[in-house]
């Protein structure tokens, strides 16, 4: 049966003896050890008499590194055993407040900043390292079509793809009215109101109609394409597919990338058409121009040309939203918190890369003169 720990205290100047006694152990310790702690605060130097100590743990030894904190201590080598059990715990032991070197502010950003920008070029690394792989995959599948998975591609299609069109259709709707009003608004203080009609064929044809649809689907598909991966890796289902030989590129990220490479552009062109709707009912409203009136003007100044600028745009941004969110599902670990980091990492870079590529798009074809 274990002793009741104790000890006694004898002040010696700036330090202090301690005669220790009882077994110091988890079943024995009590409250002497938290006696012991607050009794030694602020001493310098302990010197420890064992001779009347029973047997000792590593709670013991623990309490006994924390009561003696960072003074030295002595009178320990008595007892072989407790001495060893000392080292071990005072080398295990974490660095506590004491010993935590207050990080200078300016010191503190640039450690910030170059952690920045070595996890920038690891984004980036990794980012090439996909697409990479993707397209090796894309290779074998096109010296093999029988390999694509029609099944769950055509499921991703409706479910990326036809339940997004009500929500771009009616999104852009009103941004062509809201262009048609800014134009109307603007436009009748030099009296040239009538231009409202370029200002809308041009702007929801050539920016708005692909950039709002993208943008809808950034948000939409995605972020559900990290969440679903990310669920099959933290489940280990992608595990369970390579063990059985099945790629999970060919079996995850291909039909989710056909599938919105597909769509893309049907959801452009309905936001095209819807965007003009809208537009065109704000200018029979407003200014009284009809719709035939709209329509023969928007042929005559506008031109397909505008459209298919806006076309071209559409697959690219399409292989980016579905790269950007497959990618980031691939790299979930373990735990929630990781997947919902990867998912809002997913919209972020998603919705920022889209804004990059339309810019760099109109750069392109002013260049072009287009």
């Amino acid at each position: 049966m274990d002793q009741p720990a104790d000890f006694r205290l004898e002040q010696r100047g700036g330090g202090a003896r301690v005669a220790l006694s009882g077994d110091w152990t988890s079943a024995g310790l009590g409250r002497a050890g938290a006696r012991l702690i607050a009794a030694l605060k602020g001493v310098r130097q302990v010197a420890f008499d064992v001779s009347a100590l029973g047997r000792i743990d590593t709670s013991g030894a623990y309490t006994l590194v924390q009561a003696a904190g960072d003074a030295a201590a002595e009178g320990l080598s008595q007892r072989p055993d407790a001495a060893h059990l000392l080292e071990l715990v005072r080398a295990s032991e974490p660095a506590g407040p004491r010993g935590r070197r207050r990080m200078d502010p300016m010191f503190a950003l640039l450690v910030r900043a170059g952690q920045g920008v070595l996890n920038l070029f690891s984004e980036i690394f990794f980012t090439f390292s996909f697409y990479g792989h993707l397209l090796a995959a894309l290779a074998r599948l096109a010296l093999n079509p029988a390999r694509i998975r029609l099944a769950p591609t055509v499921s991703l299609m409706e479910r990326a793809g036809l339940d997004a069109l009500p929500i771009v259709a009616t999104t852009n709707f009103f941004v062509g009215a809201t262009l048609a009003f800014l134009g109307a608004n603007l436009l009748a203080q030099f009296g040239a109101s009538i231009f409202s009609v370029e200002l809308i064929g041009i702007g929801v044809l050539r920016e708005f109609g692909v950039l709002i649809t993208a943008v809808i689907l950034s948000g939409r598909s995605a972020s559900s394409f990290a969440a679903e991966i990310g669920a099959m890796k933290m489940n280990q289902e992608v595990d369970a597919m390579q063990v059985m030989g099945v790629d999970p590129f060919e079996a995850l990220v291909i039909p989710r990338f056909i599938a919105m490479l597909t769509m893309m552009p049907l959801l452009t062109f309905v936001a095209m058409l819807a965007g003009l709707a809208g537009g065109m009912l704000v200018v029979w409203s407003v200014l009284d121009l009809s719709p035939a009136f709209f329509l023969q003007r928007l042929l005559d100044n506008v031109g397909p040309r505008q459209f298919w600028i806006g076309m071209v745009k559409a697959p690219v941004l399409a292989v980016v939203i579905a790269a950007i969110g497959c990618r980031q599902g691939m790299e979930v670990g373990g735990d929630v918190e990781q997947l919902g980091r990867r998912v809002t990492t997913a919209v972020v870079q998603a919705l920022f890369a889209l804004i990059v590529i339309d810019a760099l798009f109109a750069l392109l074809f002013m260049e072009l003169g287009q």
